[in-house]
């Protein structure tokens, strides 16, 4: 996974502190200043996908456009039973990509010429369950599909990590804190100022990108995929005072 270097931002600064009654006729004190230290966390927690997401398509060629796309139909038709046959749902399956091209002969001293026209049809398939994805891919494959890319696995809530995010995202401000307050023979106080950084950063998932040209020859199979884990990031900056 991607490691992303943590930014520490020290600002030392001082604020007055709280104005104090005066007695009448006393001359004004002078204010004490409060000095501070602004530091940035993070917390990194990590989750088990429980997404997928992959493309599968099947291109078809022939002499005319209508013969390339009937063939074309039928072998995308196949594709899709064979996805709900494993287990994907109507809800799941998306046509992503629908293409008719020309395909040209090219010689020498010769305008292109037209010898027939090649479908493409692709779905994109998005699943709950990340485990379903070897047996997806399988079936996809043995049902006809010649191009796949795009296995994505990923988090589809990460709202489950928050709270362990932030709490030791703040754990590790207090620590950074601490640890330059002792370098400037100081000690830190209390957390004046808490602020939540950006949005939770995940890492890139793992992920599959290929073009499948070949059918599996063990049809009771599935493709072999790994889900890994996926690590979220959040940071939190606070200011602290100085003692």
């Amino acid at each position: 996974m991607r490691s992303i270097a943590t930014g520490i931002l020290v600002t030392l600064f001082t604020i007055p502190a709280l104005a104090q009654t005066v007695p009448a006729g006393a001359p004004p004190r002078a204010e004490a200043p409060v000095e501070m230290i602004s530091v940035t966390g993070m917390g990194k927690v990590k989750l088990a996908p429980d997404r997928i997401r992959f493309t599968a398509g099947v291109e078809s060629a022939a002499p005319t456009p209508s013969q390339a796309l009937a063939d074309n139909n039928r072998r995308v038709e196949a594709v899709i039973e064979a996805l709900k046959r494993a287990g994907a749902r109507s809800e799941d399956i998306q046509t992503s990509n629908f293409s008719i091209h020309p395909q040209y002969e090219y010689l020498e001293n010769r305008r292109p010429r037209v010898v027939g026209y090649q479908v493409s049809n692709s779905v994109t398939v998005t699943r709950d369950a990340s485990g379903d994805a070897g047996r997806l891919l399988q079936a996809a494959v043995d049902a006809g599909v010649n191009q796949a890319s795009g296995l994505v696995f990923y988090v589809s809530d990460e709202t489950r990590a928050r709270n362990e995010g932030l709490q030791k995202a703040y754990a590790d401000a207090r620590a950074k804190a601490d640890t330059l307050a002792r370098a400037a023979g100081r000690t830190v106080g209390r957390a004046v100022a808490i602020t939540e950084g950006s949005a939770p950063m995940p890492s890139m998932p793992p992920m599959y990108m290929g073009k499948v040209v070949a059918s599996m020859e063990a049809r009771d199979s599935s493709v072999p995929v790994e889900q890994g884990s996926e690590e979220l990031r959040f940071t939190v900056s606070v200011i602290f005072e100085m003692r």
